[in-house]
């Protein structure tokens, strides 16, 4: 880290301790800038310096936009766990999950429905999900996993790691785990397991 003309400004080498992101995807976020926004760098010698607010600034929106976040639709429907799901991009029983054990930020809901069964529906609006996944970059890759409680159910982040893996049936599960790691959050061994048992069940 540097203080130039009284800004602080980050090496790649800061980034990645930052992010969390490895050396190759950060630069192929750079090398990408043109599509991607990436802030301009200023070269000290031979190493590249971005002004860190506005690198932050942008590597934030970065993964808001990258975090599979459906941002269509009235803002203030009121949506039943299905569709609180779907935006968020999450198996529907993480929103089950969060009931009971509900993750840091979680909204309460705007309308409880009282089922027939006696059982009630929450239902939450479009504009408290987006809000809940923009103070929550890590939403997908927790999801049903919330407080210390251990969740109950399926990790539906084996349902996410069996998309990718349909979706890319050629590719390694090591680069498949490496990818979700990079893209969610995470350890990579953690990913590596998820990635297996998603193999197992497909």
């Amino acid at each position: 880290m540097r203080t130039i003309d009284g800004r602080q400004y980050a090496s790649r080498a800061d980034l990645i301790e930052r992010s969390g992101y490895s050396d190759a995807t950060l630069r192929n976020l750079w090398a990408d800038r043109e599509a991607n926004g990436h802030p301009a760098a200023r070269k000290e010698g031979r190493t590249l310096y971005w002004e860190l607010r506005e690198w932050e600034a942008w590597f934030a929106a970065h993964q808001r936009s990258q975090n599979g976040v459906d941002r269509s639709g009235n803002p203030d429907e009121e949506l039943p766990p299905a569709g609180q799901a779907r935006v968020l991009g999450i198996d529907v029983s993480a929103i089950s999950h969060y009931r009971e054990n509900p993750p840091p930020g979680w909204p309460a809901p705007a309308r409880v429905e009282e089922l027939p069964s006696g059982r009630v529906r929450e239902y939450r609006t479009r504009r408290q999900l987006w809000a809940y996944a923009d103070s929550n970059p890590m939403s997908r890759s927790r999801a049903g996993v919330a407080g210390r409680k251990p969740a109950k159910g399926p990790d539906p982040r084996i349902a996410l790691a069996a998309e990718v893996l349909a979706a890319q049936p050629d590719r390694k599960a090591g680069e498949v785990a490496a990818a979700l790691a990079e893209r969610h959050g995470g350890g990579l061994s953690t990913w590596k397991r998820i990635v297996t048992a998603a193999r197992k069940q497909t």
